[in-house]
């Protein structure tokens, strides 16, 4: 029998952090959402992978349950931090990572900054090469009518609209998923954290830096993607030293919802493969 699956929060750099896991035993895999998402974005995945891996997931500062703090630098170096606490939290050692969008920059982030720690890593569609905000807009987000139209921004933005972007087949969107993307917007310092998250963000890793992590990757792509297209996965596979991509037609970029059987078969083929070779 399958173990449950547990929920809490953790106090991690004085914020509070939303996580889900299942620990039975089994070497451990944490998951990290993207952009305006959460650990929601792993709801098929985590019942597949329990089978193989203990698996850990949370919502980042800033998104799904976890605290909109307003103190908290949104930096990709302090979520790393953030992930590495909460791996030293749970005690976990020798740890596959699996990021979707931005979280798979945040995956690296950690494996720059844990290398030992991290066993392999799963870049999910993963966001690559942006640069951080230009000065004048880091300049703008201070004045306080800056905050009103990031607010009427977000509030005009239809989730429906999102998700469809997100998704190749638009009949696997469900009244669930628009209430749970739409959960952390009414947050009444979403707004707030978003700003800090534009103030923040360093900028995705530059080729010469991504050349440098030998942590073995294996990046898996939506060929439909119109968030982060494949010309990235296939830039990020030749600059990563030790990267293999797989990819999916008529796919998008929310693949963790239209191929989690695949993406889990992909993740323990991978994972076992390494095992076999050493």
């Amino acid at each position: 029998m399958e173990s449950e699956l547990s929920k809490t929060f953790l106090k991690i750099q004085d914020v509070n952090i939303y996580c889900e896991y299942i620990l039975n035993g089994r070497p451990p895999i944490m998951l990290i959402h993207g952009f305006v998402s959460s650990t929601y974005t792993f709801n098929q995945l985590i019942p597949l992978l329990q089978k193989h891996f203990s698996v850990v997931a949370m919502d980042l500062p800033g998104f799904g349950r976890s605290e909109k703090s307003t103190s908290f630098v949104y930096s990709y170096q302090n979520y790393a931090m953030v992930v590495k606490k909460c791996l030293d939290y749970f005690e976990l050692e020798n740890v596959c990572i699996a990021g979707h969008s931005m979280g798979g920059q945040i995956a690296l982030y950690t494996a720059r900054l844990i290398p030992k720690r991290i066993r392999q890593l799963f870049l999910l569609c993963s966001s690559g090469y942006l640069k951080s905000a230009n000065r004048l807009l880091v300049y703008s987000s201070y004045f306080p009518l800056f905050n009103l139209v990031v607010k009427r921004s977000v509030r005009n933005s239809s989730v429906q609209d999102r998700l469809r972007n997100v998704f190749y087949d638009h009949s696997y969107i469900t009244e669930e998923h628009i209430k749970e993307f739409e959960r952390p917007l009414k947050d009444k310092n979403f707004c707030k954290s978003l700003i800090r998250l534009l103030r923040h963000r360093e900028g995705d890793l530059t080729s010469e830096e991504l050349k440098k992590i030998k942590t073995p990757t294996l990046l898996i792509w939506g060929e439909d993607d119109m968030v982060v297209p494949l010309q990235v996965g296939k830039r990020l596979v030749n600059d990563l030293p030790n990267a293999e991509l797989i990819t999916y037609k008529k796919t998008g970029h929310l693949l963790t919802e239209e191929r989690p059987m695949e993406i889990t078969e992909n993740i323990l083929s991978y994972h076992l493969s390494e095992i076999t070779a050493q």
